[in-house]
């Protein structure tokens, strides 16, 4: 390596016998200071030991454990004369000048960045501003709403109330009124999005966000379970809205007592009942997906609505609980006894449900759906006798208490009648007795609604399918007939 040469001038001597010359470089006070000595090679020099004093040329080497510490040992007449240095002798002014350009190398570029990260975001947030004063001059834009009516169950999260125009009342339970109403989706006017309206008052906060919490859940999206738009709390009016999917034929109850079905129609809606439920009761999705399984607690026909398509889906999630693996026995006791008596569990009408099983919950939605289930058939023109629409256990009275249903269904253990034109048919057989297994006493003795879901899938697999009787009977206004379960 081509070294640094320096001079030593008057410096330079020669040393006595038996000595060698010692030439070395160090910085006093931060000046560079060159100093010559002859020295005995057995004796350590600043704690070193020369090597190279038999060397004819002064190689300098650092010294390392010294800063700024260069020395050198030889022999031969003036070798001192030239101190030569393998790495450059930099002053403390040429270190000092090369440190300023390398600093502002570094900084420069990072002092650029920064500035354009800060321009940028101070320019978003502008811009930002800009677009939330104009939404409230003109109005909520139509995107927005694409973005509100879009295919996932998920809240609005915009601040603004739409433009929401209620036109007529189709329904009212306990809790709340539903409305048909008119969405505005664009700032013109036209065309308006129908959709129907559940308004809750002040007092039923708990069951608008029950209701709104379940359907803030994106796995409950499903074909057979009621299209969620938004949730609204209007506080103007002192009022709570869910904002769904409005179906014109409106609920199972309303449709079977103006209609009677095919024995196709009957597969189509009740099938579709089933996928509704047993999705609501999976721990998964249609994609494996893991979910929260979901119990509905008040299925009935009034909770079912109709499709245009003649399917169905499930709706009014009030009283719906999460089964959440991580909940105590003690807290799902607290839920308490809920649903419309005519179509409670016996084990829910006792109160003795299995806190300790989860399963318990789903066995009473099933036994639920069985009479939702016996309802559609007896309104099937295709299997016999059709009768005027009853609701399950209609004899009983329109509104009957948890008490007489205590009495009817635990102590005298009565179903809704099987007529014996059900079994006349291979199909409607098998489907009778699917209801009654669904309806069994014992709830462990129940089917799943899953399994439900793969019976129906049998039955229209196997294409077992009645043609409708062309000679169709009038219905029959006597009074429903009850079976009583062994």
């Amino acid at each position: 390596m081509e070294g640094c040469q320096i001079s030593c001038g008057p410096l330079s001597w020669v040393c006595a016998q038996n000595a060698h010359m010692l030439c070395f470089r160090r910085r006093m006070n931060g000046v560079s200071v060159v100093e010559t000595v002859c020295y005995d090679p057995e004796v350590q020099f600043h704690g070193q030991h020369l090597l190279d004093y038999n060397s004819s040329i002064c190689l300098m080497r650092p010294v390392k454990t010294s800063e700024d510490f260069y020395i050198c040992s030889c022999n031969t007449e003036d070798c001192n004369a030239k101190m030569i240095f393998t790495d450059p002798v930099v002053s403390a002014e040429e270190e000092k000048n090369g440190i300023e350009p390398m600093l502002l190398l570094i900084l420069v570029p990072l002092v650029i960045c920064a500035l354009v990260m800060v321009s940028f975001f101070y320019c978003y947030h502008v811009s930002r501003h800009l677009k939330a004063i104009k939404r409230k001059t003109t109005g909520t834009d139509i995107e927005t709403y694409t973005a509100i009516i879009s295919d996932d169950n998920s809240l609005n999260h915009n601040t603004e109330l739409l433009p929401i125009q209620l036109v007529v009342t189709v329904g009212k339970g306990r809790f709340s009124e539903v409305y048909r109403a008119k969405l505005k989706q664009n700032i013109s006017g036209e065309p308006f999005q129908t959709v129907a309206v559940k308004i809750f008052p002040c007092e039923e906060y708990a069951s608008w966000k029950t209701e709104r919490e379940i359907f803030s859940d994106t796995d409950l999206r499903h074909e057979n379970i009621l299209h969620f738009l938004t949730a609204e709390e209007r506080k103007a009016e002192r009022q709570y809205w869910l904002i769904t999917a409005y179906h014109e034929r409106g609920n199972l109850q309303d449709f079977l007592s103006r209609h009677v079905v095919s024995w196709e129609e009957l597969c189509r809606l009740g099938a579709s009942l089933a996928r509704g439920v047993a999705h609501l009761h999976s721990d998964q999705t249609a994609c494996r997906r893991p979910k929260v399984p979901i119990v509905h607690r008040d299925l009935k026909s009034s909770n079912v609505l109709v499709r245009t398509d003649l399917t169905c889906c499930l709706c009014d999630f009030g009283l719906s609980l999460r089964l959440d693996n991580s909940m105590s026995p003690e807290e799902l006791a607290n839920s308490g006894q809920v649903g419309t008596a005519r179509y409670m569990a016996p084990e829910v009408l006792e109160s003795r449900m299995d806190l300790e099983n989860i399963e318990s919950f789903k066995q009473a939605d099933v036994y639920s759906m069985a009479l939702i289930l016996w309802e559609i058939m007896s309104r099937c023109s295709g299997i016999g006798d059709v009768r005027e629409y009853k609701p399950p256990f209609g004899t009983f009275g329109e509104h009957p208490c948890v008490d007489s249903m205590k009495d009817h269904v635990i102590r005298d253990r009565l179903r809704p009648e099987i007529p014996a034109t059900w079994n006349s048919h291979t199909g409607a057989g098998f489907l009778s007795s699917t209801i009654e297994e669904c309806w069994d006493h014992d709830p462990e003795s129940r089917l799943t609604a899953q399994c439900v879901v793969e019976r129906f899938d049998d039955i229209i697999s196997s294409a077992v399918l009645l043609p409708d009787s062309s000679e169709q009977k009038s219905p029959d206004s006597s009074e429903e007939r009850i079976s009583v379960i062994p």
